[in-house]
């Protein structure tokens, strides 16, 4: 932090945060289906959001700034954007039909009702009303930051 501000500049493969020592943002931009799943391996046990967006789209500029934000707040959490429009492959393989979508992976494998039976079974943590999701589309960083915070 240089004067109490961060200045964020914006680099090919990832973004970084300027200050006295480079501190590295978990915001990974991924752009074929090798990058996707080297992330995934890297992550090990970690929780990885993945953000599925456009240049065009203006729900997708508008929550930018919080995801970016959220990669420094939850450290032990992986955070990756790919552009839809670039990332043709990996849209089709991860079944990408809105922007922005959010997708949650942990062991290498989305986030799913059925792989997670056994923590709901064990922990009630989150009441009997809650939704349990593993993806979601729009830009409603309140339920990013909470399907964040469940699934850590």
């Amino acid at each position: 932090v240089i004067n109490g501000t961060a200045t964020v500049i914006h680099l090919i493969q990832q973004e970084r945060v300027s200050s006295k020592s480079q501190v590295i943002i978990m915001v990974q931009k991924i752009k074929s289906m090798r990058e996707f799943k080297e992330l995934l391996g890297a992550a090990g046990n970690r929780l990885v959001v993945v953000e599925f967006s456009a240049q065009w789209c203006g729900p997708c500029k508008m929550i930018a700034p919080a995801f970016q934000a959220m990669s420094l707040q939850y450290r032990n959490v992986m955070f990756a954007q790919v552009d839809v429009d670039s990332s043709q492959e990996l849209t089709e393989h991860c079944s990408i039909q809105v922007v922005p979508t959010f997708q949650m992976f942990k062991h290498s494998r989305k986030v799913t009702p059925f792989s997670r039976l056994k923590r709901i079974l064990c922990c009630f943590r989150s009441g009997p009303g809650s939704k349990k999701i593993f993806e979601f589309q729009g830009a409603d960083i309140e339920k990013l930051e909470e399907k964040i915070q469940e699934l850590m």
